[in-house]
């Protein structure tokens, strides 16, 4: 039995030396282990519980109950022209799994076609043409014309599954691109609503200001009352007067940061600048709602630039063995069906104008094979790439909520204390007026005291804000914002 195969193999050397360059094939695609990403998260938060509740769950319009701010944000989620750009990457993205598709199904054309061509009389061809006659009554035509219509088809197997994981990689490059729009729907609704509260506190900090002009122009008509009567000096006048003077400047460079602070939203929102609507006296007596920060493993989930960053890495592990696939020979079929003659009459006569053909080819890299080695290479980089690229994201996603947290808790005790300073503070310019009428305190004083208490007006002010967008910093860090 040995000996009829090797006297078959000895009748086919080019069997055998297919055979050969196949198994070869097969033995010299390298294969490089990329290691498995660490998706291992901390237990809990620092000084928090493991509950589960998990404020990231609730959707954007039950997390900010203002109507104002809420009728800006579903404004901009229609109008916004960076996330309609996104959008139409979404689209281009399941373009093309439409278009990898498409490359592991046959391909069918019809063609149609004429040609004219005139061959010397001294060649082969020319002697032929010269000599046969088609039919008795029917030489060559001299040019030679040539018709032909007809149909044709080509196959590639997919047989290392390269096509088929190219198309996988789109679909998931399709659904990272549709967690980068969460990612960016996230980012706006609360980039729209830092600049809505920013704004807000600019409006209560103009109203300090007027209130405390009001005060400090009193004053200076006391003052100046006092000088007539001798009780004060001009030095008491031009204090108060620069006072007044610098508050009255300070004024309108808030109103500046208030045109500003419009314009950033409405463009956001995708609009020509126009005034904002919004309540801002109630703005010092927002209450901050309790936070759930849940569990860190939750963020896996919640956050969209996580998700992202996992899809993008199974793209590049597909994308990996897509690469590898390359090293294998590739088999396609062809075949064509049609009607061909050298003159339309005969187009039509059958079966002596009937042409057909049916190929079946394997085709593979043998020599000077670097370029695929190269790319082979490059898709194991990126897929590594994106292994770091998933953990670090991991990582700051935990780092930012940690952030949050801790901003939250020292900004409620530091807003509780300022409160009381504010209080003290607004006692003082009472005592301090009455103490100044009386002839028993400087107007040096009353001058310190009015801008202590301005400022600390204005501090608790930035507090408050600052507290109103930690209240949105930790909303979107831990995922909250795109559902």
């Amino acid at each position: 039995m040995t000996n009829k195969i090797n006297n078959k193999l000895k009748r086919s050397p080019l069997v055998l030396a297919c055979v050969l360059i196949l198994v070869s094939l097969f033995s010299c695609a390298p294969t490089k282990a990329v290691r498995a990403v660490n998706k291992t998260t901390p237990e809990a938060y620092k000084n928090q519980s493991s509950d589960t509740l998990n404020t990231a769950s609730m959707d954007w319009k039950s997390y900010f109950t203002d109507p104002n701010l809420t009728a800006l944000i579903d404004t901009a989620l229609a109008n916004n022209q960076e996330l309609n750009i996104m959008l139409q990457q979404i689209d281009m993205a399941k373009n093309e799994i439409k278009a990898r598709k498409g490359e592991y199904l046959p391909f069918v054309n019809a063609y149609a076609g004429a040609e004219v061509e005139k061959v010397g009389e001294y060649t082969r061809n020319g002697a032929v043409e010269k000599n046969l006659n088609v039919h008795e009554e029917d030489a060559f035509p001299e040019p030679l014309q040539d018709y032909s219509i007809g149909l044709s088809a080509s196959w590639e197997l997919d047989i290392w599954k390269k096509l088929r994981n190219g198309k996988k990689a789109a679909v998931l490059e399709y659904l990272s691109s549709i967690e980068g729009k969460n990612f960016m729907v996230t980012n706006l609704v609360s980039e729209i609503a830092n600049s809505y509260y920013e704004l807000m506190a600019l409006d209560s900090q103009l109203a300090i200001i007027n209130k405390n002009l009001e005060l400090q122009q009193n004053a200076l008509k006391m003052v100046k009352i006092q000088k007539q009567a001798a009780r004060a000096t001009e030095l008491a006048v031009r204090r108060f007067e620069a006072e007044v003077l610098k508050n009255q400047s300070n004024r309108f460079e808030i109103k500046q940061h208030i045109i500003e602070v419009e314009n950033t939203i409405n463009f956001l929102v995708g609009r020509y600048p126009q005034h904002i609507e919004r309540h801002s006296d109630t703005f010092i007596t927002q209450d901050i709602p309790m936070i759930n920060a849940g569990i860190p493993s939750q963020l896996l989930e919640n956050r969209t630039d996580i998700r992202q960053a996992e899809l993008e890495l199974s793209a590049a592990k597909l994308n990996t063995k897509v690469a590898k696939a390359n090293f294998y020979p590739s088999v396609g079929i062809s075949a064509g069906v049609g009607l061909q003659a050298f003159k339309p009459k005969f187009l039509t006569e059958t079966p002596e104008s009937l042409v057909y053909s049916l190929v079946g080819d394997v085709v593979g890299p043998l020599i000077n094979r670097n370029a695929i080695k190269a790319e082979y290479a490059s898709a194991n980089a990126k897929q590594l790439q994106a292994v770091y690229e998933y953990e670090k994201t991991v990582l700051n996603a935990f780092v930012e909520v940690s952030n949050a947290l801790s901003n939250v808790e020292n900004l409620n005790k530091s807003y509780e204390l300022r409160d009381q300073q504010v209080k003290a503070l607004n006692e003082s310019i009472d005592i301090a007026m009455k103490l100044f009428k009386s002839a028993r305190a400087e107007y040096t004083e009353v001058l310190l005291t009015q801008r202590e208490a301005l400022d600390s007006q204005i501090e608790i002010i930035e507090t408050k804000k600052e507290q109103l967008l930690a209240h949105v910093n930790i909303y979107k860090a831990l995922g909250g914002g795109w559902k």
